[in-house]
C-alpha cells in the first residue's frame, strides 16, 4: 500500500466499494481509509472502525489481520497529531511502531517513523524528527519501496534548510536537481517544498513561490492537506515579500479556506498568522492584532512548534508597529526562549534584536545596547550578514536616542555613525546586496547632527541613489510576482478550460446516455442484482433500489406461467408492506402488466396517477412484468423511466440467470445421487463376487461330507466299518470343518465390512473411529475390482489413529480414488500399482495419501480435475463428479484440504491434510456437501 495515493485511485476505490457489503468491502475499506486520513479525516475514522469490526469476521492469516488492526490504529494516530494532540498521537504511534516491527512489516514500520517525526517537529523536537525520518528512510529501502525513502529523505532535506541553508543544498541539491523531471506527486510535494524554503533563504521570493505553487497543487493531488496549506500560506508570504499583497492575501484566503474545515490548529494558525502580517505591512495594524491574537490561541496547545515561534515574531514586530514597546518586549522575550528550545539561530538574532529595539524604546539604554550587541556578536559568528546590519542599526538606533559612552577606538564623529559605517562594510560583503535608502538617510541625519553637513549631503545623495535602486528592485520583485501570479493565473484558466471541456463532453455525454452519474450508479446495481442467483435475493435488491431511486407507493413483480398464457404475482411491495405472493393481476386484458407483456413494450401512465409497466424480456423470452406506480401525476420524467428500463432488464437477466441455476441445481443433484447409487451398486456387486468364493467352497465341501456321512451310516448298519476307515472319516471331518470356519470366517467379516461401510454411506453419521479399520474395510470391499483389472493396492495405515468425523463421506473420497486410478492411470496391460497410506503430523493433524504409478496427469487438466463435469472418459465410465465431490467433502464437511502432484514418470498423489476432530456443521450440513 502507497503512502499517498492520487485522486484517481483513490475516486476509483470510492466508486468500487459503493456495490460492497460485509468483509467483502475489506480489500477496498483498508486503502480507501488510509488514504482519507487527511482528505476527510472524519470518514476515514468512521471506515477504520468498520474495518476493525469486519476484521474478526473475515479468514486473513493472522499476519495480515494483524498488520490492518495496526495501520487503522496509525490512521487514529494521524488524527490525533493533526487536530493538535501530541500526547495521545505519539502513545498511538509508538506502540504501531512497535507491532509493525514485531510483524516484520516494513513499510508500516517506515509509515510509523514517518508520523512520529512530524509530531516530533510540532514538539519542537528536531533532533528526535531526523532521527525518526532516517528510520523511515531505512525501513523503506528494506523494504524495497524507493518512494517511501525519497519521501523521507525530502523531508528531512526541508528541515535541514532551516537550520544551515548552505549545508543543506550542499547535502541534498544534487539528489533533487531532477525536480523539473516527471516524478510521483507525493515526492513532488517535499521536493519542492525544499526547494522554495532554499530559494526563499536566498530572497529568490520569485524562484521560491514557483516551487511552492508546484508543491501545493502535487499536495493537494495526493492529499496532503496539511503540507498544501503550509504550501499556501508559504506563496503567500512570498508574495507579500515581492510587494504583490493583493496575490498574497489571496493565497492566504485559500489556505484558511482549507485549514478552517478541518479543525486542525496548527494549520488554522499558521494560516491566520501569516495574513496578519501580510496586513500589518499593509498598515492595517488593527485588524493584524485582531487575527494574530486569535492565531496565538489556536496554537498554544503547540507551543513548542516553530508555527507558535514565528507567531511570537511577528506579534513582536506588529507590537513595535503599534508603539506597544512592553508588549513587543515579552513576546520577543518569549520568542528568545522557544530559540533556545527549537536550537534555530534565526530567531535567537531576531529575538535579541527585537528585544533591544523594544528596551531601546522603554529608555533602558544600556540594557538595550548589550542585548543588541549580542545579537550582533551572534550574527557576526554565524556568519549571518542580514541579521548583523540589522543589530548594527539597532545598535546605532540607542546611541542615537541616548547619550551613551561610545565604543573603543571609535573613529567617527558620533557612536551612532560608527556603528551605521560598520553595518556598512558588513554589507559590502554580500553579494548583489542593496544597501536599503533608510541606512543611509540614517548616517546622513547623524552627520548633520555632528556639524558634517558636506559629508551629510554626500551621503544624502547615496540614500537617494539608493532609494532609486531599490524601487527598481522593488518594481523588479512586482515584475517577478506578476509573472508568477500570470503564470498561475495562465495555469489555473488552463485547467479552468480544461475542466469547462470536460464538463461540456459530460453534457454531451449526459445528453446522450441520460446521465453518466445515474448510469454509473445503475452500473453498480446491476452488477448487484445479476450476482444473485436465488430469485428471493433479486426480488429484495430490485425493490430496495426501485424505492432508492424512483418515487413509489407500489411495487410488482409478475412472472409468467409456464404456459405463457398468464401472470401470477412474485414479488410485491405497498406503502412498505410486502404483498402475499401467488395473486394474479386484474383479469382484464387492458391491464397493465398484462398489456405491457403481451405487446413487449413499456407501458406509462401519468394522470392523476402515475404509473410504469415494462416487461421483463430475455432475448425473445418474456417471462413477466414490472411495474411501479406513485400516486403523483407526472411522476416519472425520461429519466426516472430510463432508470426503470434499466432496472427490469438487470432484473430479468437475474431472475432468467436464478431459474437456469436452479435447474442445473436440480440437475447435479440428481446426477449427485445416480453417482452415489451406481458407486454403491459396485460396491455390492463387488461384495456379492467376494462372498460367492468363500460361500461356494463351503457349500461343496459340506455336500461332500454329507454323502460320505451318509456312507458311513450305511456301513453302521451293514456289515460295520473298521477301525481304519473310521479314523479316515474322521480326519477328513477335521479338515472339512476348518475349511468350511475358515470360508465362512472370510465370509463374515466381508460381510461385516460391507455393512459398516454401508452404514457410514448411507447414513453419513459422525462418530468416532479407527482410521486402520475404516481404510481396510473400503480396500476389502473394493478388492474384487482391483483384481479383476490385474492391478495390486497396499494399505500402510498408522493403526494408532483415531478420528472424530464422517467415515462414510471419508469412505466415498477413498473410493473415488480407487476408481479414479482403475479408470485413467493404467494402460492396457499394464499391471499398476496404488497404495493409501496414513499418519499423524506433529501438529497433530492426519495426513492421508493416495498414490498410484500410472501415466500421470496431462499439465493443462491438472487445474481443471476438481471442477464439476470435467472428465477425459465422457461415455466411458467417466461421469466427472468423482473428484468434484471428493474436493467438496474434504474442503467442507470434513474441513481439511486436498492436493495433488503429477508426472508421467512418478504418476499421481493425492494427499489429504484433516483435523482429528471435524469441524461442527448443523443439522443436515453432511447432504449440503454433495
Amino acid at each position: 500500500m502507497d503512502m499517498f495515493a492520487v485522486s484517481d485511485d483513490v475516486a476509483r476505490l470510492e466508486a468500487s466499494l459503493a456495490p460492497l457489503r460485509g468483509v467483502d468491502r475489506l480489500p477496498l475499506l483498508i486503502p480507501l481509509s488510509w488514504h482519507l486520513r487527511q482528505r476527510d479525516s472524519a470518514r476515514a475514522l468512521a471506515l477504520a472502525d468498520e474495518v476493525l469490526a469486519l476484521l474478526p469476521a473475515a479468514a486473513l492469516p493472522e499476519p495480515e489481520r494483524a498488520g490492518a488492526e495496526a495501520r487503522m490504529t496509525l490512521i487514529k494516530a494521524e488524527s490525533e497529531w493533526l487536530a493538535g494532540a501530541l500526547e495521545a498521537a505519539g502513545l498511538q504511534a509508538r506502540a504501531v511502531l512497535g507491532r509493525f516491527t514485531a510483524l516484520g512489516d516494513l513499510r508500516g514500520r517506515a509509515d510509523a517513523c514517518w508520523l512520529l517525526a512530524w509530531i516530533s517537529i510540532d514538539r519542537g523536537e528536531h533532533a528526535a524528527s531526523d532521527a525518526h525520518f532516517h528510520c523511515a528512510a531505512e525501513a523503506a529501502r528494506g523494504a524495497g519501496d524507493g518512494l517511501r525513502a525519497e519521501l523521507a529523505d525530502a523531508a528531512t532535506a526541508r528541515w535541514a534548510v532551516l537550520r544551515d541553508r548552505n549545508a543543506a543544498v550542499a547535502r541534498w541539491g544534487a539528489q533533487f536537481e531532477r525536480a523539473c523531471a516527471p516524478m510521483h506527486p507525493a515526492l513532488a510535494t517535499w521536493v519542492n517544498d525544499f526547494l522554495g524554503l532554499a530559494a526563499s533563504d536566498v530572497t529568490d521570493y520569485g524562484v521560491a513561490a514557483g516551487y511552492y505553487i508546484r508543491c501545493y497543487g502535487a499536495a493537494l493531488e495526493t492529499g496532503q492537506l496539511r503540507a498544501a496549506i503550509t504550501a499556501a500560506t508559504n506563496i503567500g508570504e512570498d508574495f507579500t515579500l515581492l510587494n504583490d499583497h493583493h496575490a498574497a492575501l489571496e493565497w492566504m484566503q485559500r489556505a484558511l479556506e482549507l485549514a478552517r474545515p478541518t479543525g486542525w490548529p496548527r494549520s488554522i494558525g499558521a494560516c491566520l498568522m501569516h495574513t496578519a502580517d501580510t496586513l500589518r505591512r499593509l498598515g492595517q495594524l488593527d485588524a493584524a492584532h485582531a487575527m494574530l491574537q486569535e492565531a496565538l490561541g489556536i496554537l498554544k496547545p503547540l507551543a513548542n512548534a516553530r508555527s507558535y515561534a514565528i507567531a511570537l515574531q511577528y506579534l513582536g514586530d506588529l507590537s513595535l508597529a503599534q508603539g506597544d514597546f512592553d508588549g513587543a518586549l515579552e513576546a520577543f522575550t518569549r520568542l528568545l526562549e522557544r530559540a533556545d528550545a527549537l536550537d534555530q539561530s534565526d530567531f535567537r538574532s531576531i529575538a535579541r534584536r527585537g528585544q533591544a529595539h523594544a528596551l531601546n524604546h522603554l529608555n533602558r539604554a544600556f540594557e538595550a545596547l548589550a542585548v543588541a550587541r549580542a545579537a550582533a556578536d551572534m550574527a557576526s559568528e554565524r556568519r549571518n550578514a542580514h541579521n548583523q546590519i540589522a543589530a548594527l542599526r539597532v545598535m546605532a538606533m540607542i546611541h542615537a536616542r541616548h547619550r551613551l559612552p561610545g565604543p573603543p577606538g571609535m573613529a567617527q564623529l558620533s557612536a551612532a555613525l560608527h556603528y551605521l559605517q560598520r553595518a556598512l562594510e558588513v554589507a559590502a560583503t554580500i553579494d548583489g546586496y542593496t544597501v536599503p535608502g533608510e541606512l543611509y538617510e540614517e548616517m546622513a541625519r547623524e552627520h548633520a547632527s555632528a556639524g558634517d553637513y558636506t559629508r551629510a549631503y554626500e551621503v544624502a545623495l547615496q540614500a537617494g541613489a539608493a532609494r532609486e535602486k531599490i524601487h527598481n528592485q522593488e518594481a523588479t520583485n512586482r515584475a517577478v510576482a506578476m509573472q508568477v501570479h500570470h503564470r498561475t493565473e495562465h495555469a489555473r484558466n488552463e485547467g479552468h478550460h480544461h475542466r469547462e471541456l470536460a464538463e461540456s463532453e459530460a453534457r454531451r455525454a449526459e445528453l446522450l446516455q441520460r446521465t453518466s452519474a445515474a448510469l454509473e450508479r445503475l452500473s453498480a446495481i446491476g452488477q448487484e442484482i445479476t450476482a444473485h442467483l436465488d430469485a428471493e435475493a433479486v426480488f429484495h435488491a430490485l425493490g430496495r433500489h426501485i424505492h432508492a431511486l424512483l418515487a413509489a407507493t407500489t411495487f410488482a413483480i409478475y412472472r409468467s406461467d409456464d404456459s405463457a398464457a398468464g401472470l401470477s404475482l412474485a414479488y410485491g411491495v405497498e406503502l412498505g408492506r410486502e404483498l402475499a405472493p401467488g395473486a394474479r393481476p386484474p383479469e382484464d386484458p387492458g391491464s397493465d402488466p398484462a398489456r405491457c407483456l403481451r405487446e413487449r413494450r413499456e407501458i406509462i401512465t401519468l394522470d392523476q396517477v402515475s404509473a410504469l409497466s415494462v416487461p421483463l424480456t430475455v432475448g425473445e423470452r418474456a417471462i413477466g412484468a414490472m411495474t411501479v406506480r406513485a400516486p403523483s401525476s407526472h411522476a416519472y420524467d425520461d429519466n426516472e423511466r430510463m432508470i426503470f428500463r434499466t432496472l427490469c432488464a438487470y432484473g430479468a437477466i437475474a431472475l432468467d440467470n436464478a431459474e437456469a441455476y436452479r435447474q442445473l441445481q436440480d440437475a447435479q443433484t440428481q446426477l449427485v445421487s445416480q453417482e452415489k447409487l451406481a458407486a454403491l451398486g459396485s460396491l455390492m456387486a463387488g461384495v456379492a463376487h467376494e462372498l460367492n468364493t468363500p460361500i461356494g467352497n463351503s457349500l461343496l465341501i459340506a455336500s461332500t461330507m454329507q454323502e460320505r456321512a451318509t456312507r458311513m451310516a450305511t456301513q453302521l448298519e451293514g456289515q460295520g466299518i473298521r477301525r481304519s476307515e473310521l479314523a479316515s472319516f474322521v480326519a477328513d471331518s477335521q479338515t472339512a470343518a476348518t475349511l468350511v470356519m475358515r470360508g465362512l470366517t472370510s465370509a463374515a467379516d466381508l460381510v461385516n465390512s460391507f455393512k459398516q461401510v454401508a452404514v457410514d454411506r448411507t447414513t453419513e453419521q459422525r462418530r468416532n473411529f479407527n482410521l486402520h479399520q475404516v481404510c481396510h474395510e473400503i480396500v476389502a470391499t473394493m478388492m474384487n475390482r482391483i483384481r479383476a483389472s490385474g492391478h495390486e493396492i497396499a494399505l500402510a495405515v498408522d493403526e494408532a489413529v483415531g478420528m472424530d468425523s464422517y467415515p462414510g463421506p471419508f469412505g466415498q473420497v477413498a473410493t473415488n480414488f480407487i476408481n479414479n486410478a482403475l479408470l485413467h492411470a493404467f494402460g492396457p496391460g499394464q499391471v499398476g500399482h496404488m497404495r493409501l497410506a496414513a499418519g499423524m503430523t506433529a501438529e497433530g493433524r492426519v495426513i492421508v495419501e493416495f498414490g498410484d504409478d500410472g501415466r500421470g496427469i496431462p499439465p493443462e487438466n491438472l487445474g481443471r480435475i476438481f471442477d464439476p463435469f470435467f472428465t477425459t472418459k465422457l461415455g466411458q465410465g467417466g461421469s466427472g463428479l468423482g473428484l468434484s465431490i471428493s474436493y467438496n467433502i474434504v474442503t467442507s464437511l470434513l474441513g481439511g484440504q486436498i492436493s495433488v502432484s503429477s508426472s508421467a514418470e512418478h504418476g499421481t498423489t493425492f494427499t489429504l491434510e484433516l483435523p482429528v476432530s471435524a469441524p461442527a456443521h448443523g443439522d443436515g450440513a453432511p447432504g449440503q456437501i454433495y
